[in-house]
């Protein structure tokens, strides 16, 4: 009997092992996505010039992504909570992977008609992309604690922020390849095979999501109906505000920055070939990995407040650095300038780009996970088209060194913040919460007896995916 549990146990955990890979993999395109539209912004600038693609129908096609993802980071967070975690991940990647593809094929009897049908087919990936925030990174989550509650941040970064930044890497690569093969005298097929291939990574994973099973976590302590939305807004508003406040911080910093790179190194290195300019993007986006791992390490070291922190005043003291110094960096020492603005994404992806998915999947419990890290979410996404809308303006009132300067300057004054708005959840925190928060209910009058999936009817009950399946179907792939 006891061999017996041992192995169930141990199937148990590889299974939430799988669960955790397949969970955050389709992220990638999330990355890939937000990276690329930097080089189609330039490419596009390229072919229909400043009078059809000017900075207004740049910013539309930047942030309509943007706005697609608050609609599916809210959405999807109720989703992910009331119908399940697989049914959310499934959901998500078919409108990933239809999105990707009616952007790859935009077409119009004019330029303006193909690049508004651009604008609401990447509307249509952002819902998808949106919807993977919470889907996947609290089923990820919650699979990384079944896996090893001590390593929980660290597996949870691993399988999402740095896949995110991974694809960014990837998006930074894929245009040098495209211009070397079809040259900078023929850019169509380099923006639609850049777009398309934003298919791949869903693609990827679709058959495993359907395989997959909801985490143990989901099905101990989902609440699918009579949710007591005003006990839970008075238990947890204080921990809403702080996570979404940062993280709308962060994004307003972070993907401006990412969004239009290309166009920085385009202005500054002014007279290059596009192919040099993308191939320095690289550089650029290489940086997000090695500030990834670091946080990586950080969070479960040192503890999530401490890894925000740092990161926060770190990036703004850098960003102050580079906006002060712009003219003779820029004039004078381009390398330098870029290895400056690369430590300057380095610090922000060690720091809240890697803690504040973490903080917000940690700070609710299971039952209302995904709707509150959904609002965090969709509140940083909300940043990123703030920041992405302000950036033309204050790259006109103050050149280039204008988002720098007011990005750094309010990256310092959150980071000073977050010391006193968050606390760390340490190992088995994540279960305390879930006990706590059902004493919480109770003590209020609410019936827990339907909190749960085997206390629903039958059509609730999930099937648990064995390890041999898992791994024969990936042998299979």
């Amino acid at each position: 009997m006891e061999e017996d549990q041992k192995k169930k146990k141990k199937k148990t955990r590889t299974a939430s092992f799988f669960n955790v890979v397949f969970s955050g993999f389709a992220l990638l395109s999330d990355g890939y996505q937000s990276g690329i539209i930097s080089f189609i912004n330039l490419v596009l600038g390229k072919i229909y010039g400043d009078t059809i693609f000017n900075d207004t129908v740049s910013s539309r096609l930047s942030y309509s992504m943007f706005v697609g993802c608050v609609v599916g980071q809210l959405g999807f967070g109720l989703f992910v909570d009331r119908i399940g975690r697989k049914a959310g991940l499934v959901a998500t990647t078919v409108l990933v992977i239809l999105g990707a593809a009616l952007s790859a094929a935009s077409s119009g009897l004019t330029p303006d008609g193909l690049l508004w049908m651009m604008v609401i087919a990447r509307g249509v990936l952002g819902v998808g992309v949106g919807g993977e925030y919470p889907c996947s990174s609290v089923s990820a989550g919650e699979s990384a604690d079944e896996v090893s509650p001590g390593n929980r941040g660290k597996l949870f970064v691993m399988v999402t922020n740095f896949v995110i930044d991974l694809g960014y890497v990837i998006s930074a690569i894929i245009p040098v390849i495209l211009l070397a093969i079809f040259t900078e005298n023929n850019l169509e097929p380099v923006w639609r095979v850049s777009l398309g291939l934003g298919i791949i990574p869903p693609l990827s994973v679709l058959y495993f999501r359907l395989r997959m099973a909801d985490s143990k976590q989901y099905r101990e302590n989902a609440m699918k109906k009579k949710v007591p939305y005003w006990l839970i807004i008075k238990r947890y508003w204080r921990k809403l505000l702080a996570v979404s406040f940062t993280w709308f911080v962060y994004d307003f910093i972070s993907y401006p920055n990412g969004v239009f790179s290309s166009v920085i190194i385009n202005q500054v290195a002014a007279g290059q070939p596009m192919i040099i300019t993308s191939a320095w993007n690289i550089l650029l986006y290489s940086f997000y990995l090695p500030g990834c791992i670091t946080g990586a390490y950080l969070v479960d070291k040192i503890g999530r407040r401490k890894t925000l922190t740092l990161g926060l005043i770190s990036l703004g003291i850098v960003g102050m650095v580079i906006g002060g110094a712009f003219e003779p960096l820029s004039k004078n020492c381009f390398p330098l300038f870029v290895i400056l603005y690369g430590v300057f994404l380095a610090l922000a992806e060690m720091g809240p780009g890697n803690t504040m998915g973490l903080i917000a999947m940690e700070s609710f419990p299971v039952a209302v996970r995904g709707t509150g890290y959904g609002i965090a979410a969709a509140m940083g996404k909300v940043g990123a088209t703030v920041g992405t809308v302000a950036f033309a303006p204050m790259k006109e009132q103050l050149g280039v060194r204008g988002p720098f300067l007011v990005g750094s300057g309010i990256a310092i004054f959150t980071g000073i913040v977050a010391w006193f708005a968050f606390q760390d959840i340490g190992t088995g925190g994540l279960e305390q919460e879930d006990a706590e928060f059902r004493e919480y209910l109770q003590d209020n009058g609410y019936d827990i007896s339907s909190m749960g999936l085997d206390n629903g009817s039958s059509s609730n009950q999930t099937k648990i995916t064995t390890v041999h399946q898992v791994s024969k179907d990936a042998d299979e792939v």
